[in-house]
């Protein structure tokens, strides 16, 4: 098989280290892109300990320059092609409606919806360049219904879909698949600081998502790969 080439936001933790190491086990590049060198530091030792070829790549998603930097920089690691490019970064904080703030309302804003697009539009070339090139967002359930204490999280999820459905149809005709992914309450870092009574032994595992983005990657042409559930845990 040939090896892949994969880059993956938020990549130095959860959802995206699960990803970058269910690539890695196949033997793929996979450049991993965060704001914190350390934590992408050490995904990328265990990229190379599963049998791939890890490359750390700082980058803060919500500023166009950086994310231009980090996927050129990423692209030269690949050797000019990607094959997979995965919008993991985001951020979610609870705050009831009255008590929101435009700064945390913007921060949803420039990291869930402005994030994935400067990403995509500064991979595509790339992606253009491989044989089954592959485009990722990974959203949530709160895309697709409503929470208590979560209208920015929402909105953007939301709004994150609807980039996915629309981004699908513009590049149909060079053959890049779009995929949205909807887990649910997964158990990561996100929740250490989240208040309510959470069951996280009940939650879905990084490795869960990774196991449907590894999937649907690997499924023929012309299946219907467009929206991604993560089955619960039993």
């Amino acid at each position: 098989m040939t090896q892949l080439r994969v880059l993956i936001t938020g990549g130095g933790r959860g959802i995206g280290r699960a990803i970058a190491l269910r690539f890695a086990r196949e033997g793929a590049k996979v450049a991993v892109a965060a704001r914190t060198s350390a934590e992408v530091d050490a995904v990328v030792r265990e990229i190379d300990a599963a049998g791939g070829h890890g490359s750390a790549q700082q980058m803060d998603v919500t500023e166009h320059g950086s994310v231009e930097a980090a996927v050129y920089r990423a692209v030269e690691f690949a050797g000019g092609a990607l094959d997979v490019v995965v919008n993991n970064a985001g951020i979610f904080e609870i705050r009831p409606f009255d008590k929101m703030d435009i700064a945390l309302w913007l921060r949803h804003v420039h990291v869930n919806l402005d994030g994935p697009f400067f990403v995509a539009l500064e991979a595509l070339d790339a992606l253009y360049e491989s044989p089954k090139p592959h485009i990722f967002n990974i959203a949530s359930i709160a895309a697709r219904q409503g929470f208590p204490g979560n209208t920015a999280y929402c909105a953007t999820k939301a709004g994150l879909r609807g980039f996915s459905d629309a981004l699908r149809i513009d590049l149909a005709a060079k053959k890049v698949r779009v995929s949205t992914v909807y887990p649910g309450a997964t158990d990561t870092t996100i929740f250490d600081n989240v208040p309510g009574p959470w069951d996280r032994s009940k939650m879905n595992k990084p490795e869960d998502v990774a196991e449907v983005v590894w999937k649907a990657y690997n499924t023929p042409a012309g299946t219907n790969v467009d929206d991604l559930d993560v089955p619960p845990r039993a």
